[in-house]
């Protein structure tokens, strides 16, 4: 019986840190792949319907890459033209990590 309470102890301990982790540095790819990928292709080269529909900019090219992380995001969080703004369902730190995967698809 002690082991059982010690053992539920520590796993108490556990599961009332588990919101420490949950503060760690936000994945772009996962974030790209559940906000973006519809519009923009897991490519980031906007070659799906919706993407065509809208002549989506490849986010890899570039016009894209040229811009500044500061108006890449502003883009995210505000949005432009016909995609949505992203401010109200992404933290900062979100924001600064799709940047950082939207680097990676550079040419």
């Amino acid at each position: 019986m002690r082991k059982f309470i010690v053992t539920l102890i520590a796993l108490a301990i556990v599961l009332g840190a588990a919101p420490v982790f949950a503060d760690a540095t936000p994945d772009g790819t996962a974030i790209y792949k559940a906000k973006c990928a519809m519009c923009h292709g897991a490519d980031g080269k906007g070659q799906t319907s919706i993407g065509k529909a809208q002549k989506l900019r490849d986010l890899g090219s570039a016009d894209v890459q040229k811009q500044t992380d500061q108006q890449i995001g502003d883009i995210i969080v505000n949005g432009k033209g016909k995609m949505p703004a992203f401010k109200s369902k992404l933290t900062n730190d979100e924001v600064k990590a799709l940047v950082g995967f939207i680097r990676t698809l550079k040419k």
